[in-house]
C-alpha cells in the first residue's frame, strides 16, 4: 500500500472511478439487452436512439472506446432494421 498522502488519494478517486465506471457499462449492456428482446420495428427504432444517445456519452468519457462504441451503434442498428 502507498504511503504518500496524495498517491492514497489517487488510489482512493481510482476507486470510485472504477465502481462509476462499472456501473455505467452495466446499465449500457443491460439497456443494450433491452433493445435486442423488442420484436416491433417502430418502438425498436424509438429505444435505439436512446441506447445510441447513452452509448456515445459513455465513448465521450472514456468509459468505452469510441471504436467499440461505432461497432455497438452499428450492430444494434443492423438489427432494429431486420425487424419486420
Amino acid at each position: 500500500m502507498a504511503n504518500h498522502s496524495a498517491t492514497k488519494k489517487d488510489v482512493r478517486q481510482a476507486t470510485a472511478r472504477r465502481d462509476r465506471n462499472r456501473y455505467y457499462g452495466k446499465t449500457m449492456r443491460n439497456a443494450i439487452r433491452d433493445l435486442k428482446t423488442i420484436k416491433v420495428k417502430k418502438e425498436a427504432g424509438e429505444k435505439l436512439v436512446l441506447v445510441a444517445s447513452q452509448i456515445d456519452k459513455l465513448a465521450k468519457k472514456g468509459v468505452i472506446h469510441k471504436n467499440k462504441a461505432a461497432n455497438l451503434k452499428s450492430q444494434l442498428a443492423k438489427k432494429v432494421n431486420a425487424l419486420s
